[in-house]
């Protein structure tokens, strides 16, 4: 069938990222860059995206790099989902991303699918930009005048809109790592089978003084808004506090209180923030007792 095949297009695989953003400045908006190519793809297939060149950045050694420093962790944006999920420095450093990347889909696609692309795709499902977004993460963008960088929090505009340019390209993601020695995160989501889109998914993660009271707490919860839903003003009002019951209830019924889902044929808007009341408690619980099991093991 016709809409079954994508339109005429040229392809190009270039071996650097200056080559990269020089084919994107020559021909604007009719270049898209293609790495996993798990979304764009089947968007090309149904002709719902048209571009008259691919850029294929899939084999650029700068953005296949993955390093851990003291303070932040660095994935280049070609970097795929199933190399980060078994990387040590990543486990160590960074849970939060490693529990994330369990409800990505299913092995078949995290061996394509890069850590950029879900990005930039901006699907407000996804995973790797709900922690993004929750974490802060810095976004490097690069164009052929040079580089630029943008929190994560302002990079998501709208469903699949971002702050990228046409002729910038996404080259790494900078993710903070908390000094705090007693930390814990945790990641969930309800879909109707694992591997869908999730009708509702949260995150947290959570540091604790010796005593046991939060020093520092994120959240955010996403496919409840058009874009990944950080919450840092309810993070904060747990600061002091010990993270028992009733402290996690009210922070779930302030992030109910926050959001306006909206209804598909799916579920409705009521049901999708049941979901996050529900998911937030979870995630929020789960921190907490991960940080409070880091601290005995510490002891």
């Amino acid at each position: 069938m016709r809409g079954m095949k994508a339109a005429p297009f040229e392809y190009t695989r270039v071996e650097s990222l200056a080559e990269a953003c020089a084919l994107l400045a020559e021909h604007g908006p009719d270049a898209k860059l293609i790495a996993g190519g798990q979304s764009l793809v089947p968007m090309m297939a149904m002709r719902l995206a048209r571009p008259a060149r691919l850029v294929d950045i899939y084999r650029v050694p700068e953005l296949q790099a993955l390093s851990a420093e003291a303070d932040e962790l660095v994935l280049g944006a070609t970097v795929r989902q199933c190399v980060i999920e078994r990387d040590p420095r990543v486990r160590a450093r960074l849970p939060l991303l490693i529990q994330a990347l369990r409800w990505v889909g299913h092995v078949q696609t995290r061996n394509r699918n890069t850590a950029g692309g879900s990005i930039v795709h901006a699907d407000p499902s996804a995973e790797i930009p709900l922690v993004a977004s929750v974490l802060n993460a810095t976004l490097e963008l690069h164009d052929s005048s040079g580089g630029s960088e943008i929190p994560a929090q302002e990079f998501f505009l709208a469903p699949m809109v971002t702050a990228i340019a046409p002729e910038q390209c996404l080259a790494r993601i900078r993710f903070p790592i908390w000094s705090e020695a007693r930390t814990g995160s945790a990641f969930d989501e309800i879909s109707m089978r694992h591997g869908d889109f999730a009708l509702a998914s949260a995150c947290a993660q959570v540091a604790l003084d010796a005593e046991g009271r939060c020093t520092r707490a994120v959240m955010g919860v996403g496919s409840v808004s058009p874009i990944p839903h950080a919450l840092p003003e309810v993070g904060e009002q747990l600061v002091g506090m010990r993270l028992d019951d009733a402290a996690i209830a009210g922070a779930a019924d302030a992030v109910a209180g926050l959001i306006d889902p909206e209804g598909d044929l799916h579920a409705s808007g009521e049901y999708r923030r049941h979901l996050a009341r529900v998911l937030i408690a979870r995630v929020l619980a789960a921190a907490r007792d991960q940080a409070l099991q880091t601290n005995k093991a510490a002891a």
